[in-house]
């Protein structure tokens, strides 16, 4: 039975065309949903622990996550609100089941989960059973799916969230239903006070509604609904604008090529008739999803860098729902499955590669377990540890036994106590004369990263160059961790903190 044939009888229904096809049986549903859950499940699962080791974002989620509620609030007042509430629900799911590497990745690979059968029943409603499945089974394998479901960050819940939401809209477009619309306007705005950038969904469902030339009440429904969504996002973007220093890494498109390329493929698919003709057609769902929020990033990025793929994960809908209803269009048009065979294993087989390197700690960008442990390795007792720049200081703080016995030679205030991610330092000229207190100390700096222009940063460089010499340099994954020993000269030297005028004292530590 189709959902207008369900609907409450009181729900006014608009005229639109119905889908030329009988309801899917319900057995077809539920293969529909579970096969690409589990399939979902089992590849997050495998290798989720990535040799036990972590990233730097994961270790922000990690160490955010396990303070209190409102120390998570006032760190957001700072940095990172766009995370605050993500934070907020991890930090009771740590509660709940305990604060271990498991249960920092187990929500990325159940909300993923949930997001494969979400695509699978989209493409069953717009381009029938066979479709669904592929569909929904097509999308766990995207390697860019396979990442992000074994992340410790909100990228998979909001992907979920969109598709549900999408799922939803599709599902409203035949009725005046005020619950309906009501889901998925709430749904929309979970997933954008995730993250912000789930706001360019919105965009994507009003070009396929536009382009679907739906009556003038859906239109004016999900205005009235996307308009509640800004609404409610609104506060939160205008708050964390002034935290646009967060992204101020981006030098540019990062990974811009996975998105060129799915994105060709998608188009390509969709120049195919595809899944059934109805209020929504599949092609017209999934290529505005699959191209507009990126498109749309890499349009602000001439402003402001701002692209990064894992910030539209979601545009994988699209591509999987395209893929999904091709190979469905080409198995109908194929006498002998041979071909599709092949065709299946050689894609699997070219899978196997990216799928493995996903699962090792060298696919991220920096391995803060590493970079703790050669911290550790190389420093002594009683040395002295500087992090270039202070910012840095998160990369190690994973696992406190790794620093336990050096002395954090620019610190004034920790973390926690000062509500931030990586404390607060002290003045220049204090660091600089801590440093000469110590003989030996352990730098660490990210790899192919140049320190910030302030003065404590000019500080602790021009007294590394000064009286220290390296001792020995070891690079990890992500990072360089560097051993200086002091020059015991005796010749007169110039006063470290002289080029760091304006400062003032500071306590000492």
């Amino acid at each position: 039975m189709s959902v207008a044939e369900r609907g409450p009888a009181v729900a006014r229904t608009v005229s639109l065309p119905v889908p030329a096809r009988r309801p899917s049986p319900s057995p077809a549903k539920a293969v529909v949903v579970i096969a690409p859950l589990s399939l979902t499940i089992a590849l997050g699962l495998w290798g989720i622990r990535r040799k036990n080791t972590m990233w730097g974002d994961e270790s922000v989620t990690y160490q955010l996550a396990h303070r209190d509620l409102s120390q998570i609030w006032l760190t957001a007042q700072h940095v990172d609100l766009v995370h605050a509430l993500y934070y907020a629900v991890m930090h009771e799911i740590f509660g709940l089941f305990g604060g271990g590497l498991l249960t920092l990745r187990l929500p990325s690979v159940l909300a993923m989960s949930m997001a494969a059968s979400g695509v699978g029943l989209l493409a069953l409603r717009l381009a029938g059973p066979r479709a669904g499945l592929l569909a929904g089974l097509v999308f766990p394998l995207l390697p860019q799916v396979q990442k992000y479901a074994q992340e410790g960050r909100s990228y998979a819940m909001v992907c979920a969230l969109v598709t549900w939401a999408t799922y939803a809209l599709v599902v409203s477009v035949p009725h005046r239903t005020w619950w309906r619309w009501a889901v998925y306007g709430s749904t929309m705005l979970l997933a954008c006070l995730l993250h912000e950038f789930a706001v360019l969904a919105l965009v994507a469902h009003a070009v396929t509604l536009v382009v679907s030339r739906v009556p003038r009440p859906v239109l004016r429904a999900w205005s009235v609904t996307a308009a509640g969504v800004v609404a409610g996002l609104l506060p939160l973007a205008i708050c964390s604008a002034g935290q646009s220093g967060q992204v101020s890494w981006i030098g540019g498109p990062v990974r811009l090529r996975y998105f060129l390329v799915v994105a060709v493929v998608g188009v390509a698919c969709a120049r195919v008739s595809l899944g059934v003709r109805g209020p929504v057609r599949l092609s017209v769902l999934a290529v505005p999803i699959l191209v507009l929020p990126g498109l749309l990033l890499l349009i602000a990025s001439l402003v402001k860098p701002l692209f990064v793929d894992r910030y539209v994960l979601y545009s994988n809908i699209g591509i999987a729902l395209l893929l999904g209803a091709w190979m469905d269009y080409f198995h109908q048009r194929q006498r002998s499955s041979r071909n599709a065979w092949i065709a299946a294993v050689a894609v699997l087989a070219a899978l196997v590669p990216p799928s493995l390197s996903l699962r090792t700690p060298q696919s991220r960008s920096n391995d803060v377990t590493a970079i703790g442990a050669t911290v550790r390795k190389e420093g002594r007792p009683g040395d002295g540890l500087l992090y270039l720049s202070g910012q840095h200081r998160i990369l190690t703080a994973a696992n406190p036994e790794d620093t336990r016995f050096l002395t954090d030679l620019a610190l004034a205030q920790d973390p926690v106590s000062s509500n931030t991610l990586a404390g607060v330092e002290l003045p220049a000229q204090d660091i600089a004369a801590r440093m000469l207190e110590f003989d030996r100390i352990v730098a660490v700096r990210t790899a192919g990263a140049h320190s910030p222009t302030n003065p404590q940063e000019e500080a602790k460089t021009n007294t590394l160059r000064r009286h220290f010499h390296e001792d020995g340099t070891t690079h990890v994954n992500g990072a360089r961790v560097t051993v200086y020993v002091q020059d015991h000269d005796p010749s007169p030297r110039a006063d470290p903190g002289s080029n760091s005028p304006g400062e003032s004292g500071g306590v000492m530590r």
